[in-house]
């Protein structure tokens, strides 16, 4: 398959070919190759969005969404293909990825269904017969950077509020899912999306993400990556004074308390864990056991790792695959080789896999102290280090040290340190006997501290962030 920008409608090439994608369960297999545009092809798809925005920010919600529901339909039509070019792409293990198209298209028809909602507010005013109220209205042109560790769902979940609030749109998505996206425009416009209301261009985000963020033509973006990155892009648009949201790193936290189901826990921090190898904004990075227990949680969580398997992505019994890149590949094993020579092993997949591929076996370990590069710095990759505390007052101060407060989970059967920790833990998304990951699309997402500025995605909020509130008043 070969990938370029998708420009008013239609694909874009320009020049040779930039970039050869090979599968990372297998490195000699080649799954497609992209050609990457320039900065004047950002220009071409700016111009694209602000000549769309005329007729789609006219139409009627109803009408915005029932387009939004074609593209949901035509997503499911093609759920199963797409989720296998991703999945070869990125590697995610193809059940999760299968989901995560799944968890594209209810975004999709819950924004959808947004289109006839009610929204504003009237408000007294104090004069005599003067009406006066408020109303959203769209931003304009957004602008939208994704990563490739959701090729799909992240996508979506910026792009579907963005559309029914009226907005259009230029998306650049990372390298390493830039063929999911190119299939994702081809699908939008089976189910009749006009030309021109989604753009998207593929490139270095050095040139093409740079030009987007500091010289186009938008009236906001939303970005989804790191937290270096993400405050660049922050104080960019802050100079430029359009809106923005950032969404970034996290070392999210699970603790486990003496009262809790052992068994549970092991399973939901596992699966936090280790699922899509790690890469995860919200996957479970530092345990944190109660010392009355930790022998015990560690039978139980040993026990649960025989159920983690390496394996290929398209093999249905993967627990976990490769990782993304080469680049990630080389980032994750400077931890581990951190890990293995200054921490305890408590636990090293012993999988054999006989493709070549980028793969990475689970690790978990011990003996390092809260302010260790292991406790602090985000890996993104399948290591999680086990710490031990003797008290509830020990086990916030553990948690709240970190730089990020994406999200947090707290395993306990006592209703009282279920309702402290929600209360306690400075994080933007915080559970009880759940794990870090899997928030649902219809709830915001967000954090607190260097993980995210200071919006939340999904659900409601994101019509909040993607439409500028309008106030009138009528005097009859």
């Amino acid at each position: 398959m070969h990938a370029s920008s998708w420009i008013n409608g239609m694909a874009t090439t320009i020049g040779h070919v930039d970039k050869y994608m090979y599968n990372p369960s297998r490195l000699s297999e080649l799954v497609g190759h992209l050609h990457y545009a320039n900065t004047a092809q950002v220009e071409e798809a700016e111009a694209a969005a602000h000549t769309a925005l005329k007729q789609w920010k006219a139409m009627t919600g109803e009408a915005r969404g029932a387009v939004l529901y074609q593209m949901a339909n035509k997503l499911e039509e093609h759920k199963d293909e797409l989720a296998q070019l991703a999945s070869r792409e990125m590697g995610k293990p193809i059940k999760e990825m299968t989901g995560e198209v799944g968890r594209g298209i209810q975004l999709l028809r819950y924004y959808a269904g947004e289109g006839v909602r009610a929204h504003g507010d009237v408000i007294p005013s104090s004069q005599h017969q003067v009406l006066q109220y408020k109303k959203h209205v769209p931003l304009g042109v957004v602008g939208v950077i994704t990563p490739w560790n959701f090729p799909v769902a992240i996508p979506i979940w910026k792009i579907a509020p963005a559309l029914i609030c009226g907005n259009t749109i230029v998306w650049k998505p990372a390298e390493q899912a830039s063929l999911s996206a190119f299939r994702l425009c081809e699908i939008f416009k089976e189910a009749g999306l006009p030309d021109g209301v989604i753009n998207m261009v593929l490139g270095k985000g050095q040139e093409v993400g740079r030009f987007l963020v500091e010289k186009a033509n938008i009236q906001c973006l939303s970005f989804t990556g790191s937290t270096v990155t993400g405050t660049t892009i922050a104080s960019t648009c802050a100079a430029r004074n359009i809106k923005y949201q950032t969404e970034m790193g996290g070392k999210n936290a699970a603790v486990v308390m003496p009262s809790a189901d052992l068994k549970s826990a092991a399973a939901a921090i596992a699966s936090g864990a280790f699922r899509s190898a790690g890469q995860k904004c919200t996957a479970t990075s530092r345990v944190y056991v109660h010392e009355d227990v930790q022998d015990a949680f560690l039978t139980a969580l040993k026990a649960e790792m025989t159920a983690v398997k390496l394996r290929p992505a398209d093999d249905p019994s993967c627990y976990l695959g490769p990782v993304a890149s080469k680049v990630q590949f080389d980032h994750v094993t400077d931890y581990i080789n951190m890990a293995q020579t200054e921490a305890t092993v408590l636990y090293e997949n012993d999988d054999t896999i006989q493709e070549d591929g980028y793969y990475i076996r689970p690790l978990i370990v011990t003996g390092v102290d809260n302010d260790h590069p292991l406790m602090t710095e985000e890996i993104f990759g399948p290591v999680v280090v086990v710490k031990t505390f003797s008290s509830y007052d020990e086990v916030i101060s553990f948690v709240n040290a970190s730089d990020y407060g994406l999200s947090g989970s707290i395993f306990t059967t006592t209703l009282d340190e279920a309702h402290r920790f929600l209360d306690d833990a400075n994080i933007g998304m915080v559970r009880v006997n759940l794990e870090t990951a899997g928030v649902e699309y219809q709830a915001p997402f967000g954090g607190m501290k260097q993980s995210s500025s200071h919006t939340r995605e999904q659900g409601q909020a994101a019509l909040q962030f993607f439409t500028n509130v309008k106030t009138c008043a009528v005097k009859f």
